[in-house]
């Protein structure tokens, strides 16, 4: 085979991509997908062989690096398949989206708290010290870039283009329900609230700023508040955090054993803020309506 025939074939295989936004969608979410999941396993599996002391560090270093990983990845295939700049992670303003979507995240988090408060479900609060706060803001950013570049970035991004809007949320927010299934401490009832709230909102997010830093500072204030500033049961399971607190109430109310995120509460004050920015989405004409014509 010469070079020519070489090249030949990667621009087919390119425009193919462009073309039909089903193959765009998988040659996208598939080696993101590939890279969280390998990663995630090879970062466990060197935790458990380090010292109980060491693993924080490791935890900060490797997911740093995870973060790095698939933000340079997902760069790539932007440039790739679809020839422009990744004008969803430009580092203009980034630092300021950031930083309102961790307020908005932290603001949610603890609205829900602030009714399970006055509901009388909240009974103790202890302060635990400030160990765990390096390993739960470790975790809180590598699932908020890993995930927000592959469900947001990818999956709702693309099928938004093909679809609409009103579609890629609902495909969307499934997947990420679903994916979140896999954890151990996962319950029907927790699956269908993070899909609800998270992957509604999350969503929302993208599409009101078309920015993926705007979700990813939201995913990660909403995951360190709940992990890392107060003991709850997050979406990996328990953790121990700066204040740690007994809930008892309904299950409704509280989420059982996938705690507060599972809870009614939570799916109600998270598709409040969706719809807040729905409006503005809509406003500002950034509502994809569904195509009358799709190639793909």
């Amino acid at each position: 085979m010469n070079m020519g025939d070489e090249s030949a074939r990667w621009i087919g295989f390119r425009l193919f991509i462009a073309r039909f936004k089903i193959a765009k969608l998988f040659a996208f979410a598939l080696p993101l997908f590939a890279v969280l999941v390998v990663s995630q396993l090879l970062m466990q599996g060197v935790a458990h062989a380090l010292p109980l002391s060491a693993r924080p560090l490791w935890w900060l270093a490797s997911k740093s690096l995870y973060a790095a990983a698939m933000i340079w990845l997902y760069s790539l295939e932007v440039r790739y398949f679809e020839r422009r700049p990744v004008s969803e992670l430009a580092t203009r303003g980034a630092a300021s989206r950031v930083a309102a979507g961790v307020a908005v995240g932290f603001v949610l988090f603890t609205s829900l708290l602030a009714v399970l408060y006055i509901r009388g479900d909240i009974h103790q609060a202890h302060f635990n010290g400030f160990a765990g706060l390096t390993s739960q803001a470790s975790a809180g950013l590598g699932a908020a870039v890993g995930e927000e570049l592959l469900f947001r970035g990818a999956i709702f991004r693309i099928t938004e283009e093909w679809l609409g809007t009103t579609a890629a949320l609902i495909i969307s927010a499934v997947l990420f329900g679903a994916a979140h299934g896999l954890n151990a401490s996962a319950t029907p009832i927790g699956v269908v609230a993070i899909g609800l709230e998270a992957g509604v909102l999350l969503g929302v997010a993208y599409s009101a700023s078309r920015s993926l830093w705007l979700p990813i500072g939201m995913h990660f204030g909403w995951n360190f508040t709940e992990g890392g500033l107060f003991s709850t049961t997050v979406a990996s399971g328990p953790s121990r955090a700066l204040v740690s607190m007994t809930l008892d109430g309904p299950v409704q109310h509280t989420g059982g054993s996938s705690g507060p995120e599972a809870s009614l509460i939570a799916i109600a004050v998270c598709l409040i803020a969706a719809t807040i920015l729905s409006i503005y989405t809509v406003r500002r004409g950034l509502w994809q309506p569904w195509p009358r014509r799709s190639k793909g």
